[in-house]
């Protein structure tokens, strides 16, 4: 029998999207000549963008800013209701256990449709998601600790905890159900959570949403990227349920040239969030990153602020709560509650008591760097060849990740050897890397802390 190539399953998928009235017509216009063999071509088309989330869609025109670039219909989204309403028996054994977040139900629901192989509607969706990903709750104890940072290996392992705990809530179901044995599995849960947590879009009737085909082809736009002088247009999302069309549509976001990737913004997310949903992370790049320090009870009481507010943000400047909560800190017990409107209105008490804040600010990143295992500049030079490695892996040749072996430094990291699979040390080394990109940002943002402390300490001593 001959083999199926990638390409063949993709213009398969394509037919099919078609077929179940995915559309890239826009909605001022539509096709002449409307073909069966694709859903795209008229707006959008498939490409790939190395350095840019890789697989992802493409303007296959010039877009205006606000145009409708793709419409899924309802009855081609897999949600946890279509499933549901198509076998009684499944909803039935759903029904019986309402302590089930939405998100298990659609965890289960994906599971069940991946079961009937051929005989599912949405198969030759499923047949082209990936097998495998990258986000947080697929690294194993060692690449977490690659994290370094104390309060992501916590958050890391707590990601890892939940998913095998809903797992664990959902086991007798899947029993119940009588779906094949290896779908019951762990590993089948944590790719079907996976799948989930990465791909679902947002309904307005469904906490877990639902999985989108074709639109779930879009990469991510980080939010506020949009240019100035289009920030005036009358659409304010970028995709979204259209109860009216009955189906999911997206829109640009921004004007687009032909060949441009065409992205979707999903929210704002740290670099650790992005990691633990999506598997990516956007370093210096993302504005909504946090770098959290230790903070003591005794500095934390002094505000009523809940410590998720208290951190450093990306580019080294301390969160409203956090330079909050140390000026009222660094000031007199006597005189807090006095001062303590000025101080919740965003001003300085004194500069005796701003110059406090910046020393103990400086201090503590500084405190915070130095219990770390590597530094900075090592973990820069340790990426770049990491990234040499990948590089030379991903021209073709299948026994290229052996090199791994041969650098003694990678090797121990990785904890590979010549018993290793070509695909262990493939996705090893992929995951080392996000955690190393994340360390050395959560560092950086650090090290710019340290930084607007000393310029912000050296500009009062001036006035």
């Amino acid at each position: 029998m001959r083999r199926v190539s990638g390409e063949e399953k993709g213009e398969e998928f394509l037919r099919w999207a078609a077929q179940a009235g995915i559309s890239d017509a826009s909605s001022s216009s539509s096709p002449s000549s409307p073909s069966p063999s694709s859903c795209l071509g008229n707006t959008l088309l498939i490409s790939h963008f190395p350095n840019a989330g890789g697989r992802g869609l493409a303007a296959e025109r010039d877009l205006a800013i606000g145009e409708r670039v793709l419409k899924v219909p309802n009855a081609a989204l897999l949600t946890s209701q279509t499933v549901m309403k198509a076998n009684a028996a499944v909803a039935d054994c759903i029904t019986r256990r309402p302590k089930l977040s939405p998100a298990q139900i659609l965890t289960v629901c994906l599971l069940v449709e991946v079961g009937k192989g051929r005989n599912s509607l949405w198969y030759l969706y499923i047949s082209q998601l990936p097998r495998i990903y990258d986000t947080l709750a697929y690294f194993s104890q060692l690449e977490i600790e690659f994290l370094q940072a104390e309060d992501a290996i916590w958050s890391s392992k707590q990601v890892l905890a939940r998913v095998h705990s809903e797992w664990k809530e959902a086991f007798d179901l899947l029993q119940e159900i009588g779906i094949n044995p290896r779908l019951t599995t762990f590993k089948s849960w944590l790719w079907a959570s996976a799948t989930v947590s990465s791909r679902a879009l947002h309904l307005p009737w469904d906490p877990a949403g639902c999985l989108c085909p074709v639109g779930d082809l879009f990469n991510y736009a980080i939010p506020g990227n949009e240019a100035d002088e289009e920030t005036n247009s009358q659409r304010l999302t970028d995709g979204g349920y259209d109860e009216i069309e009955a189906a999911y549509c997206f829109y640009a976001r921004k004007s687009y040239r032909k060949g441009e990737q065409v992205l979707l913004c999903y929210g704002s997310y740290t670099n650790l969030e992005l990691l633990e949903h999506y598997g990516f992370l956007l370093g210096s790049k993302n504005p909504s990153d946090k770098a959290f320090i230790p903070v003591e009870s005794s500095i934390r009481c002094s505000s009523q602020w809940q410590s998720d507010a208290v951190y450093v943000h990306g580019d080294g400047r301390p969160s409203f709560a956090l330079l909050l909560t140390l000026r009222l800190w660094a000031a007199p017990v006597h005189l807090r509650r006095t001062i303590g409107q000025r101080v919740y209105s965003g001003l300085q008490i004194s500069v005796d008591n701003e110059i406090s804040v910046m020393n103990w600010l400086q201090k503590t990143c500084q405190k915070a760097l130095d219990g770390l295992p590597t530094i900075h500049d090592d973990d820069c030079l340790l990426l770049n060849k990491v990234i040499k490695l990948q590089l030379q892996f991903s021209e073709g040749n299948v026994v290229c990740p052996v090199k791994i072996l041969q650098d003694e430094e990678i090797r121990k990291i990785l904890q590979v050897d010549e018993t290793s699979s070509l695909e262990k040390q493939k996705r090893s080394m992929e995951r080392f890397r996000l955690a190393l990109e994340w360390r050395i940002n959560y560092k950086k943002s650090l090290l710019r802390c340290i930084s607007y402390c000393k310029e912000t300490i050296r500009t009062l001593k001036l006035t």
